[in-house]
C-alpha cells in the first residue's frame, strides 16, 4: 500500500475530519427523462479517497440518511447519493410510463455515477484527483439494499424463474446492505402483485458485502418474519457478515435521519453501533490490511451489553 492510502486507512479510523458536501451535482442521463441530480460530501482534506455510492429507500433522494452519509464522510470516505425517480422530491405519479422500470433505472443510476467520476470530481470544488477509483463500495437501505445488491452480482428472478441480466460491476469491490429484502417467494399477494422485481437471486451475488437485519423488522411485503431479511446472508455465497440488531425495526433505529416520522424505533445507540460496524467493514473491505473489521467483531461479541450479534462466512 503507498503511503498515502495507508494514511487515508488510519484517518478512516481515527478522529472525524471537517466534511465539505456538495448538491445538487448533474449527471446528464439520457433516456431516463431528466437528468440524475446526486450530493457528494467528502473529507475536506486528504488523497486517495476510497469511495461509497448510497441508494436510499423508497421516496427518499439525496438529501436523507445523514446519520450515515455525514459519518462516513467524516471518517474518510467520499460518499455520493444519488436521487432515484421514486424520490418524492420529484413527484413522478405512478400511472407514469417509467414506473415499472424503476427498479431497473435505479440500478442504472448507480452504473452512471461509476462512469460519472470524472464530471463529479470537476464539479466538487476541491475533489480533483483526490478519488482512489480503485477502492469503490456501494449501499443502500430497503429497496436501496436491493438496488445495491445488483452491483454486487444479486439478479432478478423472471417470470419464467429464470435470473434476468447479470448487472453486476467489477470496479465495486464492496458493498453495505440494511434491511435488504429476501426471496421472492415469501411475497403477500399485495407486493406480488404490484413488485413483481421483488424476486432476487442471491445466487451469483458473490462481492464481499455486510448485511444488516433487524430482529424485529416485520414487513407487510412478506409472508415471513423478520428473517425474511437474513435469505442475502444465508443465500449468497461467502464472504459475508450478518449484523442481526436487537429489537430493530425497518429503520434500524433511525438511520434515515435524526427524529424522522417513519421512525418507529428510534435508538441513536444502534444508529452509532451501524455507523461503527460499517465503517469498520469498509475499512478493512477497501484495505485489506486493515484489521478494524476483525476488532469490532470481536468486541461486539465480548460486550455484555451488545445490541446485535455477528455472523460470518
Amino acid at each position: 500500500m503507498s503511503d498515502s492510502k495507508t494514511a487515508n486507512a488510519q484517518k478512516i479510523a481515527g478522529t472525524p475530519t471537517t466534511v465539505i458536501s456538495t448538491k445538487p451535482v448533474v449527471l446528464s442521463a439520457p433516456g431516463r427523462g431528466e437528468d440524475l441530480q446526486v450530493r457528494v460530501s467528502a473529507p475536506a482534506t486528504g488523497s486517495d479517497l476510497p469511495v461509497i455510492v448510497f441508494s436510499h429507500g423508497y421516496g427518499w433522494s439525496m438529501n436523507g440518511y445523514a446519520p450515515l452519509a455525514d459519518y462516513w464522510a467524516a471518517h474518510g470516505l467520499v460518499v455520493i447519493q444519488p436521487t432515484h425517480l421514486d424520490s418524492r422530491t420529484l413527484g413522478i405519479p405512478a400511472e407514469d410510463p417509467r414506473t415499472p422500470r424503476i427498479w431497473r433505472f435505479r440500478i442504472e443510476d448507480l452504473t452512471r455515477v461509476l462512469d460519472g467520476f470524472d464530471v463529479l470530481e470537476a464539479s466538487v470544488p476541491g475533489l480533483g484527483g483526490r478519488l482512489d477509483r480503485d477502492r469503490v463500495a456501494v449501499a443502500g437501505h430497503s429497496w436501496g439494499a436491493q438496488t445495491a445488491s445488483a452491483l454486487l452480482g444479486a439478479r432478478v428472478l423472471g417470470s419464467d424463474g429464470v435470473p434476468g441480466e447479470d448487472m453486476s460491476d467489477p470496479r465495486v469491490k464492496a458493498g453495505v446492505l440494511l434491511a435488504l429484502t429476501g426471496l421472492g417467494d415469501d411475497l403477500t399477494p399485495f407486493a406480488a402483485e404490484n413488485f413483481p422485481f421483488m424476486k432476487p437471486s442471491f445466487d451469483t451475488m458473490t462481492t464481499p458485502a455486510l448485511i444488516v437485519a433487524g430482529d424485529n423488522d416485520q414487513s407487510h411485503l412478506s409472508t415471513r418474519g423478520p428473517d425474511w431479511f437474513t435469505d442475502p446472508y444465508t443465500r449468497s455465497p461467502g464472504s459475508k457478515s450478518l449484523l442481526t440488531l436487537f429489537g430493530a425495526e425497518h429503520s434500524l433505529g433511525g438511520i434515515p435521519g435524526y427524529e424522522v416520522a417513519e421512525t418507529t424505533d428510534e435508538s441513536p445507540a444502534r444508529v452509532a453501533l451501524i455507523q461503527q460496524l460499517t465503517s469498520a467493514f469498509l475499512r478493512s473491505a477497501l484495505h485489506p490490511e486493515d484489521t478494524s473489521w476483525r476488532a469490532a467483531a470481536i468486541a461486539l461479541e465480548e460486550d455484555p451489553n451488545a445490541l446485535g450479534k455477528l455472523q460470518s462466512k
